[in-house]
């Protein structure tokens, strides 16, 4: 590891740290989830989004936006490793 590597690698670490300070404690009963959004969830989600299941209603039209995201990013993760694969495949057998 080169010292650049390491001290760029060092720097990140410490924000890390630092990030992770502020941080609630786990499992904490006044935590922000816990206090304000969660309870949101739970009383809004039928008449906001007209689905009986909280867990459906929670991941399909809160947070649409950020599982189409995840599921974006696994999707390109798959397609680029299946054309890789499919690169080597190809070159190896010509």
């Amino acid at each position: 590891m080169t010292p650049r590597s390491a001290l760029v690698l060092a720097v990140f670490g410490a924000v890390l740290l630092a990030a992770s300070a502020t941080l609630p404690r786990l499992h904490s009963a006044d935590a922000p989830i816990r206090t304000r959004v969660q309870p949101y969830y739970i009383e809004h989600a039928v008449e906001d989004t007209a689905t009986p299941n909280v867990v459906s209603a929670i991941l399909a039209d809160y947070r649409s936006f950020d599982t189409f995201g995840e599921t974006t990013v696994v999707f390109a993760a798959g397609l680029a490793c299946f054309l890789l694969l499919g690169r080597r495949q190809r070159a190896g057998g010509s």
